[in-house]
């Protein structure tokens, strides 16, 4: 098949890439050619912002598959829809699994779980993207497919919560320093992280089948594991034993620091258990195969083969230090009044 990615290059998507080109299929990336060429796949160059440059760089092909990797508003789908209405045989919309009902009715979710996320604006962006392609599908039919991926990660992406997501090791170095590490809420709630392997494994079994038109999926793990069980998993991957893990309620550490409220109370601090039934009826054989236990352990041997990639953002040091340390302060405030 002759596929589009438009991105391609990012942590979800890098997987996927590479097993598209491995599966034999025409791959084509649209970007702005800011990063290196991947090996085995052809480059149309445009910035996505510039409608008429998209135009002439895709002018004369047609796909049978066009993923969309980033679009984040209902202009970018609209921009598409115009793009290729005409020139696409499937279109697939990476939306997130935030989109769900926060909080959830039913701990377990699925794909008709009500949509509705008040605490993050990239969330309800999504949802009406997704609204935009239903809308598109039922009026004219366009052969849209929306999938949803929850925290997915790789070699390179240590998918830890309140971490640095683009230096991610910063948790692991303050794990083997002895930081504090915070964990919202008290480590109980159930999440599920996926491989990004295992995501692009459900993905690619969706490209060409006209029976998903008009469908959505969430492609994730069957694992489900607390966030206490991740924490020390990813802990003991590093090689640290006892880590300085700290609890802090999630209402505490939004007071604090506002901007994470959409990463908690619209995601991570709240349960999240995907029933996967629907994409293994589509996909026949479909199995996440990667434990956390074991992706984790080749996260870290990535950073650790080169010191070089071992980046920490020092705000975040020093956002989650104060926290620490306005936390313990106040939790030892409250202990002396009420012993007093």
């Amino acid at each position: 098949m002759k596929i589009l990615f438009i991105g391609g290059s990012g942590v979800i998507s890098r997987a996927a890439t590479q097993q598209t080109i491995a599966a034999g299929h025409e791959l084509w990336l649209l970007n702005r050619g800011k990063r290196r060429p991947i090996d085995g796949a052809r480059s149309l160059v445009a910035d996505l912002a510039d409608l008429e440059a998209v135009k002439a760089a895709l002018r004369g092909h047609t796909w049978d598959v066009v993923v969309q990797w980033i679009a984040f508003a209902p202009a970018d789908i609209r921009r598409d829809l115009e793009l290729f209405r005409d020139t696409a045989r499937q279109y697939v919309f990476i939306s997130s699994a935030s989109v769900y009902q926060k909080p959830l009715a039913h701990y377990l979710i699925t794909e008709s779980t009500p949509r509705a996320n008040p605490y993050w604006e990239y969330s309800r962006l999504k949802i009406a993207c997704e609204q935009e392609l239903e809308a598109a599908h039922q009026a004219t039919g366009f052969p849209c497919v929306i999938v949803r991926p929850s925290l997915t990660y790789g070699d390179d992406q240590v998918p830890l919560v309140l971490n640095a997501w683009g230096q991610s090791w910063t948790a692991i170095d303050r794990m083997r320093r002895g930081a504090p590490v915070i964990i919202p809420g008290d480590g109980t709630s159930l999440w599920t992280i996926t491989h990004n392997t295992d995501f692009a494994q459900g993905l690619i079994g969706l490209f060409g089948n006209p029976t998903t038109y008009g469908h959505s999926f969430h492609i994730t793990s069957d694992e489900v594991l607390t966030w206490n069980q991740i924490f020390f998993q990813a802990a003991g991957a590093a090689g640290v034993s006892a880590p300085n893990l700290v609890h802090i309620p999630s209402d505490f550490i939004i007071a604090c620091v506002p901007s994470v409220e959409g990463t908690l109370l619209g995601d991570k601090a709240v349960s999240a258990v995907f029933d996967t039934t629907k994409i293994k009826r589509f996909v026949p054989g479909f199995a996440a195969r990667t434990p956390f236990a074991v992706g984790i352990r080749r996260t870290i041997a990535w950073f650790d083969a080169d010191p070089a990639r071992k980046q920490t953002d020092d705000a975040t040091n020093q956002r989650w230090d104060k926290l620490a340390d306005v936390y313990l302060s106040a939790l030892m405030q409250a202990k002396s009044r009420f012993a007093g």
